[in-house]
């Protein structure tokens, strides 16, 4: 069936064209199911066999047997295998028997755990009282969650802002605390993963406060070593559970590459590729004809919406009852009509969705006959989390990966087993980050003043430190018993756990006074500058004005043919070196704190083809960020050796810079949006030619740290890339960058290999004794 379905795809395209990079085979994969143990409740089974359940898989029994037996434990196995049925045991099971015990679950997004609650309330088990307590709970109901509800559905924001710093009130809540469940957790990571890990720690310290130890059950996409990602997240030692048992249909996976445009050209003359979204669109179409479930996961809300319409169009002319079984999903929409989307994919009204990952997460829809990937979503875990969407019902599916025109998905649909056969990445967070660590030990000292015994939870000498200068600053206030906050204004409000502090500018419409939304004010230049087009709930708007002062982004509504990119001229200086090591060829490879100079210049107007309308100049202040970087340095002999000339070794040392940070995401789970680089033929504080790969975020987030683990496979990956593109001298597939501030100049594709090269041989052929740190 999966292989028909690729066949008859593949007959849609064009003659000349050969989008096709790779196809694998998965094999089905048998069930293994298990005895129910004997400390569920009768009820629980009943209601939980009305439910279609009749025995669990094996892996969800071993994993509630360890939250039963009080160890902490995480369930890290694919899409569809049950991993809610593993938390529901022990939690229902623990409700059931002690009528006074409480438990909470965590999820990522409001969606997800509206989701839970539901499937948690349909099961029907007496005196469970599950209720959400999220930004939508009407505050009449706030108080009867707080007074009566056992199993309590919120959010991490929610936990943060509403919950802990209110913990007496929940008092009685917090004393019978039992579980703490924290799904999908695979998506903490960076900046959020490590306020998040901080927040936990906040958790535990008031629940203790009550009298509790509650057991952590934390669920998750398969991942790298999960019990260490788990035991960072949650701060305690956590158990695995990864040998999936669940069945799973054979699958068809095939990698696809957007042709060539000829009759374009990008920026500076660049080859020009079809949008991933553009491609999605089409393999969609030809999917709905065949009458094919099919499910497409776009980047973006615009692009979601796009696609959906593209296909709708397309439709119309083969046949006029087709378009209205199309559709697109993504965050904004009411839940009445989340849930009828929903409910029309799962029962075949609807053949074709095209949706923002906001259908990734834990949503069931199950028997899909398809699902296309446009763009590679970050990570391993997640592109395997929006694969195992097809075929959910055990039968055999399609997946289509559509590459964008950008390094990193160039790299993966030319090297398929950097996809296919790769170990899902582990997690990536900081919580020692004293750009993290101060806000949050600022709001920890308001719940309970912060003793000594209590550092060692939140990272011990480093916390020590953050604390002195909260103190010197006349933040806290020292005491023989502790720190303790003095201010009668909660921290908490100002501290946003979903980026990197500071105050929020505002999106406020112009003509109604109505707020759209908040951006990160280190995003602010960059995302809402005058003339940008800002994008919000899939409706369009273009920034009039951006007030630094006030932070506020005046927007009015429209919907121009083309996109906006910024342009930004950066400086980077050495602050500290945390690791070096000299190799005798003559490079030098470091990793320490740097601080970053930014300035947004310009923006550029983009048409969706690709082409460049025109460059208009910004005038914005500058912006310093202190952060984390890897970088490396060759001597001007050894550029010499690669054949590289004076002229062209800025635009070598540009081109392997750009290419670096575009594959970064493939080592480090981040986006190319959450690094920088700089790269210069003479650093004033190295004295030599010198490449920059920094974290976006103050303080740094782990990204850096990560590449500096990985350099030769990621420097490897970088330049393998570069080689494989079949562009003449340097495109968006390889070495051209979005966010490039000079404009994509000067750049050299071919001196970029050597410049990789040249690296690599020095780092790989070094010996311990050629290495000074």
């Amino acid at each position: 069936m999966s292989r028909l379905l690729l066949d008859r795809v593949l007959a849609g395209v064009p003659l000349g064209e050969n989008p096709l990079r790779h196809v694998r085979e998965l094999p089905e994969r048998p069930a293994t199911t298990a005895d129910w143990p004997s400390w569920v409740p009768d009820a629980l089974r009943t209601a939980l066999a009305g439910g279609g359940v009749e025995r669990p898989w094996a892996h969800q029994v071993e994993a509630a047997t360890h939250a039963r037996e009080g160890r902490h434990v995480v369930i890290a196995t694919g899409t569809a295998s049950g991993k809610s049925l593993a938390y529901q045991l022990p939690v229902l099971s623990a409700l059931s028997e002690n009528r006074r015990a409480t438990a909470l679950y965590l999820s990522p997004t409001k969606a997800l755990g509206a989701d839970q609650l539901r499937a948690v309330r349909e099961l029907g088990v007496d005196d469970a009282r599950p209720a959400a307590y999220d930004g939508d709970t009407p505050m009449p109901e706030r108080d009867w969650v707080r007074a009566h509800a056992r199993w309590v559905f919120t959010n991490p924001d929610m936990l943060h802002r509403g919950v802990l710093p209110s913990h007496a009130r929940w008092a009685s809540f917090f004393r019978r605390l039992a579980y703490v469940v924290v799904d999908e957790c695979h998506g903490y990571r960076g900046v959020f993963g490590s306020h998040v890990a901080l927040l936990l720690r906040r958790l535990r310290r008031v629940a203790a406060k009550y009298g509790a130890d509650p057991v952590f059950v934390l669920a998750s996409a398969t991942v790298s070593d999960p019990a260490a990602s788990a035991s960072r997240l949650a701060g305690v030692p956590c158990v695995a559970v990864t040998d999936d048992r669940s069945p799973q249909g054979a699958r068809t996976v095939a990698l696809w590459e957007p042709p060539l445009l000829p009759e374009l050209a990008g920026e500076n003359g660049a080859p020009v590729r079809r949008s991933a979204g553009a491609e999605t669109a089409r393999i969609m179409t030809d999917l709905v004809v065949e009458g094919a479930r099919t499910l497409a996961f776009v980047r973006s809300r615009r692009g979601a919406e796009l696609t959906a319409l593209s296909a709708r169009q397309a439709l119309a002319d083969v046949d006029p009852s087709l378009p209205a079984r199309v559709a697109a999903y993504r965050a904004g929409f009411l839940p009445e009509e989340r849930r009828a989307l929903e409910k029309s994919l799962a029962d075949g009204t609807l053949l074709g969705v095209a949706s923002t990952n906001a259908l990734e997460l834990g949503v069931d829809i199950a028997g899909l006959d398809a699902v296309v990937v446009a763009g590679y979503p970050g990570t391993l875990a997640s592109f395997w989390q929006q694969a195992g969407r097809a075929g959910r019902a055990g039968d055999s599916a399609l997946v289509v990966f559509v590459a964008q025109d950008n390094p990193l998905d160039t790299y993966l649909v030319h090297n398929p087993s950097a996809m296919l056969d790769k170990p899902v990445e582990s997690t990536v967070i900081d919580p020692g980050n004293p750009y993290v660590l101060a806000p949050q030990l600022v709001c920890a000292a308001m719940e309970l003043p912060l003793t000594e015994k209590c550092l060692a939870d939140f990272g011990g000498p480093v916390a020590r430190r953050v604390l002195d200068d909260l103190t010197t600053d006349g933040v806290l206030r020292k005491r023989p018993t502790g720190w303790f906050w003095t201010s009668r204004e909660r921290p908490h409000a100002s501290v946003d756990i979903r980026g990197s502090g500071g105050e929020q500018v505002a999106v406020v419409e112009a003509d109604s006074g109505r707020m759209l939304g908040t951006v990160d004010p280190g995003a602010a230049f960059t995302t809402v500058h005058q003339g940008a087009v800002y994008l919000h709930q899939g409706t369009s708007y273009v920034v009039d004005d951006l007030d630094l002062e006030t932070g506020l982004a005046m927007v009015h509504r429209e919907d121009p043919e083309w996109s906006t990119s910024p342009r930004e001229q950066i400086d980077i200086s050495v602050l500290s070196v945390a690791e070096q090591a000299r190799y005798r060829a003559g490079v030098t490879v470091n990793l320490g704190e740097v601080a970053v100079t930014s300035h947004v210049v310009a923006y550029l107007r983009k048409l969706p083809s690709g082409q460049v309308l025109d460059q208009v100049p910004l005038d914005l202040p500058e912006q310093t960020l202190n952060t984390r970087a890897v970088w490396y340095t060759l001597t001007d002999d050894l550029l010499a050796d690669a054949g590289l000339t004076k002229h062209e070794t800025p635009g070598a040392l540009h081109a392997a810079e750009h290419a670096a940070i575009g594959l970064l995401p493939l080592f480090a789970t981040c986006d190319r949006w959450d690094i920088g680089g700089v790269s210069t033929a003479l650093h004033p504080d190295t004295g030599e030619p010198t490449v920059f790969v920094h974290d976006g975020h103050p303080g740094g987030a782990g990204f850096a740290d990560r590449a500096h683990a990985a350099l030769i496979p990621w420097l490897t990956a970088t330049r393998d890339a570069i080689a494989a593109c079949e562009c003449p001298s340097g495109c968006p597939s390889c070495v051209q960058s979005p966010k490039c501030g000079n404009g994509n100049e000067p750049l050299h594709k071919d001196g970029a290999i050597r410049v990789l090269t040249t690296v690599l041989n020095a780092v790989a052929d070094a010996t311990p004794e050629s290495k000074a740190s």
